[in-house]
């Protein structure tokens, strides 16, 4: 692809934030508290669109309900146009109440299923107030041991759970149905693969599609076939960005194995599924535990939009005539051409074409922003897991 298509294609990328990634987080054994964290999620916002400012990328902020629970959704999604920012999607929590120790959809106690889904119907009247189009569910219902429960009727409450919020659904909302391997059940995972989403979700109908956690795999899974496959299917909805080297680390995507995230934005590119109009959320799911939190989001950005930008120069004349001739090396080499370019300078000419600073991390140290806000929220409550 030519330069200017590149850069082009490029200014149309979006990257969704997670509202929690800039509260305080840790691992299981302590959370760390960090100066100027935000205390609401007014602040997270704000936060988030300071990461948009200084990358032109980032432009929509996803809400964790209920750590972002607000009296009036209409007043938060009108604050953060103000901010130069919009809410995007609405993330559910149905594992952090002791009811739920066994499942919440799945439990066995029909009182706990239906606190459950009442929760999730919630999530769509929220996203009827703040303009959202998605509605992410994640589940950690599983087992911890052999007839703990019976699989397949967790399955069968799973669909109708699934099946009343699908229903509830406007015309212009969908559902994405993440999925994890494992943790915190360990014998049996509700929803462990992308297999199960699909399947669910093809069942549900068109507006259920599947959500990526790039890190909620074994190790040495193939992520760009499943990416491959669902796009196929037109059933890949949206990515949660992050990165692992062992399960599910949630470290800033692209530090674990780049090439991986360039791999599967290769397969985004040759689908035709980069532009937003396509509806493929590329979101954000990290936890920044040691590092400084609104940094740390903009080099996440900037490592999307590397590892885009390679796939972008994929020559794909010249890597289907490869494929075609049987050529293996020479197939193999025009991918590895692009993966070797250093695409920070064409970056840097794509930020200065948008009035940006060319170094968005240097431009936001300048700013004075985190030293304003570790002023201003000295006092109150720091926002963080469960809140």
């Amino acid at each position: 692809m030519p330069t200017e298509a590149v850069k082009a294609a490029l200014g149309r990328q979006e990257v969704e934030l997670p509202s929690w990634a800039f509260g305080n987080s840790g691992t299981r054994f302590k959370v760390f508290s960090q100066p100027g964290v935000p205390r609401s999620p007014e602040e997270k916002i704000a936060d988030a669109a300071v990461v948009h400012k200084y990358t032109g990328v980032a432009p929509s902020v996803a809400l964790h309900i209920p750590w972002d629970k607000v009296d009036d959704y209409a007043a938060l999604s009108a604050y953060a146009k103000e901010q130069g920012v919009r809410l995007g999607a609405i993330n559910s929590n149905v594992f952090q109440d002791d009811d739920y120790k066994l499942g919440s959809v799945t439990n066995p106690d029909p009182a706990i299923r239906r606190k459950a889904t009442d929760h999730l119907l919630e999530c769509v009247d929220i996203m009827d107030a703040t303009g959202s189009r998605d509605l992410k569910l994640w589940f950690s219902d599983g087992t911890n041991y052999p007839g703990q429960d019976d699989i397949q009727d967790r399955q069968d409450r799973l669909a109708t759970a699934l099946k009343e919020v699908y229903d509830r659904l406007g015309d212009d909302q969908r559902m994405l149905l993440e999925y994890k391997l494992f943790e915190p059940a360990f014998y049996t995972t509700d929803v462990p693969d992308w297999g199960t989403s699909y399947a669910h979700c093809l069942e549900l109908g068109p507006k259920a599609t599947v959500c990526i956690d790039t890190g909620h795999h074994a190790p040495g899974t193939n992520i760009e076939f499943i990416v491959a496959f669902l796009l196929r299917a037109k059933k890949l909805g949206a990515f949660d960005f992050n990165s692992r080297f062992y399960a599910d680390d949630d470290l800033m995507v692209g530090a674990a194995d780049p090439f991986q995230l360039f791999r599967i934005m290769n397969e985004i590119v040759r689908g035709d599924a980069l532009d937003p109009d396509r509806g493929i959320a590329f979101m954000l799911d990290q936890c920044h535990n040691i590092e400084e939190k609104i940094p740390a989001i903009i080099r996440s950005v900037m490592n999307v939009q590397e590892a885009t930008a390679k796939a972008l120069l994929v020559d794909r004349d010249a890597l289907r005539t490869a494929q075609q001739n049987g050529d293996v090396l020479g197939a193999n080499a025009a991918l590895m051409d692009a993966y070797n370019t250093d695409v920070r300078p064409l970056l840097v000419e794509l930020r200065e074409s948008q009035g940006l600073d060319a170094d968005p991390i240097a431009a936001y140290r300048r700013s004075g922003y985190f030293e304003q806000i570790t002023e201003d929220r000295k006092d109150g409550q720091q926002a963080g897991w469960g809140a």
